[in-house]
């Protein structure tokens, strides 16, 4: 525990772990992080699941899905952004190792959100969602 102590208040010597790497990245306390990492963490899931239950609406189910589906991945990925801080999950985001996934999954968050609202075409909405799904796993 005490060398826990000494991590999290920086007084290591060792060369940083992640987590001290996590602290450093943003002026918010620790506690406030973790907070508000549940917190956005829990909204994305509560729109996901949302969606997924509107999904069975007749008519406009498809595209209340495919809206909140998307709001509960951006929520998602704002959640970690408490842990590491915006710039750093950025640059993460955008590292030449995950460069396409990020590009696709961007992509299919604005291709889901046109075909919703300006095309009014639920397969397409359907198939960006799936998308995402598959380039927030990649």
């Amino acid at each position: 525990m005490d060398k826990l102590k000494r991590v999290l208040s920086g007084q290591d010597a060792e060369e940083p772990s992640g987590l001290a790497e996590v602290i450093d990245a943003t002026s918010l306390s620790w506690g406030t992080r973790v907070k508000g990492f549940i917190a956005c963490f829990a909204i994305g899931c509560l729109c996901s699941i949302l969606g997924s239950c509107l999904l069975w609406i007749p008519k406009k189910g498809l595209v209340l899905f495919a809206v909140f589906y998307t709001l509960g991945n951006i929520a998602s990925i704002g959640s970690t952004m408490f842990l590491m801080g915006p710039m750093k999950q950025l640059k993460r985001m955008f590292e030449p190792t995950r460069l396409i996934a990020t590009i696709v999954m961007l992509l299919c968050l604005i291709l889901t959100l046109c075909s919703a609202f300006w095309w009014r075409k639920a397969g397409l909405a359907l198939l960006f969602c799936i998308l995402q799904f598959f380039a927030m796993a990649w």
